[in-house]
């Protein structure tokens, strides 16, 4: 496989089916999905409402009910414990940990959670005030992705009730996910030649019994997640690119800028969004650095912690051309390169590798 340095995908040049993946079948379209957003309030209305007239004696106001992406968990975007300015964790809470890709191997991401203490026997969040990243790409080419997604999702909830955090961010294979749901075959413009989402999407290893559980709570999740976030001078991405930077000069128009393409709904405008998330290879080779410290810069932080490439690909001399093809047998932990300002996370489980969980910083 040919993958030059910060490639974009296009059908027949990017991703290759996983071993023994075969297409497949039709399958009856879902209903599309359109995520919602907040709307602004008519003209003349008040948004600071009058004082509310006292309670009797002894009365206890109902509690509402905390809004949730399904009657279970809540988004992990936005209402879980903060982190302050600067990257710098709020008091209380504790150490740092990131996962690299999943793409449906959710027995052995229960085995590395547990292997590092995240949680129980069970799969329940045990690690108290910890702080959990996942780097994305939980569905395709492994057996079930969607069980991945509900697993970050109960562990969201949980972690937040024990005073920690676990969050999750976008990676190309939610966008890859989204659209084969939203735009089926609809045509996309791509250089190389008619494509759509649920052809590369097919191609990449989608699973039909992914999309067949797929539901709306899975849908509205997904589509709230961010693309990057800095934490203690981590910048956490899902793409070894730079090509984070043609939607904004900081992380949080970065953020809107992304989940404004999705909201809008454009299926070529969702199609460009995916081919640049699929670039990879930004930080290997004389450039890397360069390309590292650029993002750096203009997001902050030390150093980029990146998914999406198989470390056995970045090690592989030229990409994966050697006359055997990489595996990630070899691959025992997290790659630290690019003069120690990026880290690869990614440690090839449809491979034959390690699914990486490892606690921040790393030795360089």
């Amino acid at each position: 496989m040919t993958q030059g340095a910060d490639q974009g995908y296009e059908p027949g040049t990017g991703y290759e089916p996983a071993p023994g993946y075969g297409t497949a079948p039709e399958f009856q379209q879902a209903a599309p999905y359109a995520p919602g957003g907040p709307t602004a309030p008519p003209p003349g209305y008040d948004t600071v409402p009058p004082p509310a007239p006292p309670l009797p004696p002894g009365y206890e106001p109902a509690q509402p009910e905390t809004p949730l992406a399904s009657a279970e968990y809540p988004p992990t975007a936005h209402d879980l414990p903060v982190i302050s300015d600067g990257g710098v964790p709020a008091d209380g809470l504790g150490p740092l940990y990131v996962v690299g890709d999943v793409h449906g191997y959710l027995d052995e991401l229960l085995a590395a959670l547990q292997e590092r203490g995240l949680v129980d026997g069970e799969g329940h969040w045990s690690a108290g005030t910890a702080r959990l990243w996942f780097l994305g790409d939980f569905t395709d080419r492994g057996p079930d992705g969607i069980g991945v997604i509900e697993l970050v999702m109960q562990l969201s909830a949980e972690a937040a009730a024990a005073g920690g955090y676990c969050r999750a961010l976008m990676g190309n294979h939610e966008l890859l996910l989204l659209g084969a749901h939203r735009f089926g075959d609809t045509p996309v413009n791509s250089v190389g030649g008619t494509a759509s989402f649920l052809a590369a999407w097919r191609l990449n290893g989608g699973q039909p019994t992914d999309m067949e559980r797929l539901e709306d709570r899975h849908l509205t999740w997904i589509s709230r997640l961010d693309a990057a976030h800095l934490t203690d001078g981590h910048l956490l991405m899902h793409s070894d690119t730079t090509a984070y930077l043609d939607y904004g000069s900081s992380i949080e128009e970065m953020n809107d800028t992304v989940t404004g393409v999705l909201q809008r709904g454009d299926a070529d405008e969702c199609w460009d969004l995916f081919r640049k998330f699929t670039k990879r290879f930004a930080f290997r080779g004389d450039g890397g650095a360069s390309a590292a410290r650029e993002l750096l810069a203009t997001y902050g932080g030390t150093r980029v912690v990146h998914g999406h490439s198989p470390i056995p690909y970045l090690l592989a001399e030229a990409g994966g051309d050697s006359p055997e093809e990489p595996t990630g047998r070899s691959v025992l932990g997290p790659m630290v390169y690019a003069e120690n300002l990026a880290v690869a996370m990614d440690g090839g489980v449809t491979m034959d590798g390690k699914l990486l969980v490892a606690q921040l910083p790393l030795e360089g």
